[in-house]
């Protein structure tokens, strides 16, 4: 950022001592493109640095991508399926499935959730070579944001069902839809095997099988 804005003020000085001084004015020719180019740079630097809006982003991103059947995993949620403890190997499991079944799956991250896995900080990036999906497919709200809301409205805006065991109760109010039959999508593992619950998600008078 700061030799973008030093250029700029060295051309744009160029350009006012082009239009002032008797005998100066070819600078304008060099002083011109100088003090555009060093703008258009300042400019993309600033864009560059601005923080990402939680869930804003992540829509936003995953709304370019053309497979339409969308389910949004609640991945701090489900790396703890398999004994309560947080491990890789669940979200692999439930990946793998819903995209043999066609879906197209995001992922959303608590900002912790790398330091339960691997105790140190891990960004989209990351998980997404855990995962192996691509990084636009991955979301790990900054610290300090709860990522209920950004799971939540991400479902809201792309259509799509959440898989997670949450009931987030907290969010009924503003989410009414959590209460609908089949938008949670609940699971787990029997016997060491996945089941996800595709169908009536959440309700009590069927046992979901295991895939």
């Amino acid at each position: 950022m700061l030799v973008p804005f030093l250029l700029f003020l060295v051309s744009l000085g160029g350009v006012l001592a082009a239009f002032l001084l008797p005998g100066w004015s070819d600078l304008i020719l060099l002083a011109g493109p100088a003090a555009l180019a060093s703008l258009w740079l300042l400019a993309r630097a600033a864009f560059a640095g601005k923080p990402a809006q939680s869930g804003s982003t992540t829509r936003r991103r995953w709304h370019t991508i053309a497979r339409p059947s969308w389910i949004v995993v609640d991945g701090s949620n489900v790396m703890h399926w398999q004994d309560e403890t947080p491990r890789i190997e669940p979200l692999r499991d439930v990946l793998g499935h819903l995209d043999r079944l066609g879906f197209t799956a995001g992922v959303v991250f608590d900002a912790n959730a790398g330091y339960l896995l691997a105790g140190k900080y891990q960004h989209d990036e990351a998980f997404g070579r855990l995962l192996g999906l691509p990084d636009d497919r991955i979301m790990v709200v900054p610290k300090g944001t709860p990522a209920d809301p950004v799971i939540l409205t991400s479902a809201r805006d792309l259509g799509a069902r959440v898989v997670t065991n949450d009931r987030y109760r907290d969010w009924a109010d503003d989410y009414p839809e959590i209460a609908r039959p089949g938008f949670l999508i609940r699971g787990g593992y029997r016997g060491g095997k996945l089941w996800l619950d595709l169908e009536s998600a959440g309700s009590a008078a069927r046992t979901p099988e295991p895939v």
